[in-house]
């Protein structure tokens, strides 16, 4: 789904792997499982062999009988599961209306819950709450923008500053709903158990606009480009935040500035360092800051 950074991870399977909530550069190590389960290949691969038995016929039937077994109680449980996502799935949809006036919480999950008719105890199913409700919220919002990328075709005559400008101003008009409450969803997504995931779906987005304007870089660039798009991205999100003009003009100048910036060469150093720092400080301590001073207002 993700294009050019699901070929990327391809590319380098020892450097990143992802498990569950994990984002690390780590070697892939087998779970105890698959690790009593390798154990058993290599002992039965270095065995001797054993003499050939017949096996009668009604043992054989009755081992037919138990694998066919074991095939629909796998069936069903995958089922099941599927039934389990997806009515998860329905309440985080429905938990996000509910985000404006109850903001990023578990009592909107709640309340999503009972909307489409699904006990509330769904929510302890949930184990990291209101950061999955944010997470769903951000792959939902990737999903519409790759829409508009494939769908508008107007996008592919812009040159590719104007493009990226473009691109970067409808996501974030995406979150004008949810405004008054980002500040909460970005002190969500700052929580060290939390940033592995803000940091990769973030990633996701950048390459996807970037992917967007045709871009193939397979360099060092590939790394400079999407640093110094993650921090413009950065930048304007946080100053969206404390923009009173109308229809948020003061936001959508302050990033075109900075996308022209960008591009200008003679600066590209020196954009590139501060945009870098910028992006850091995004999921660090400096957005932090600020976003307790906007929930004190």
């Amino acid at each position: 789904m993700y294009r050019t950074v699901a070929n990327r991870l391809l590319r380098f399977p020892a450097i990143y792997r992802i498990a569950g909530d994990e984002f690390i550069g780590k070697p892939r190590t087998l779970s105890p499982a698959m690790s009593k389960c390798s154990l058993n290949f290599c002992s039965t691969a270095e065995s001797p062999p054993q003499q050939s038995t017949s096996i009668p016929l009604a043992s054989a039937g009755a081992s037919g009988s138990t694998e066919e077994g074991n095939r629909r109680g796998e069936g069903r449980r995958s089922e099941a599961r599927a039934h389990c996502q997806e009515e998860q799935d329905r309440v985080l949809d429905a938990s996000l209306l509910h985000v404006p006036k109850l903001g990023w919480t578990e009592v909107a999950m709640v309340a999503g819950a009972r909307d489409v008719d699904v006990s509330p105890s769904i929510v302890g199913g949930f184990p990291r709450k209101e950061a999955e409700l944010v997470e769903h919220f951000m792959d939902e919002c990737l999903h519409k923008l790759m829409d508009i990328i494939d769908s508008e075709e107007d996008l592919k005559n812009l040159i590719p500053n104007d493009r990226i400008a473009k691109l970067v101003r409808i996501r974030l008009e995406l979150q004008v709903p949810y405004i008054s409450k980002w500040p909460q969803a970005l002190s969500i997504q700052a929580q060290p158990a939390n940033v592995p995931n803000s940091f990769k779906q973030r990633a996701m987005l950048v390459d996807e606009i970037w992917h967007a304007c045709d871009d193939e870089a397979n360099d060092i660039d590939w790394y400079v480009k999407r640093t110094i798009l993650g921090g413009i991205y950065s930048t304007s999100e946080i100053y969206m935040l404390t923009d009173s003009s109308p229809d948020f003009r003061d936001t959508w100048a302050f990033l075109n500035g900075r996308v022209r910036d960008a591009f200008d060469f003679k600066k590209s150093i020196q954009e590139a360092q501060y945009l870098a720092e910028s992006i850091s400080a995004g999921m660090g301590s400096s957005v932090q800051g600020l976003v307790n001073t906007v929930l004190k207002k």
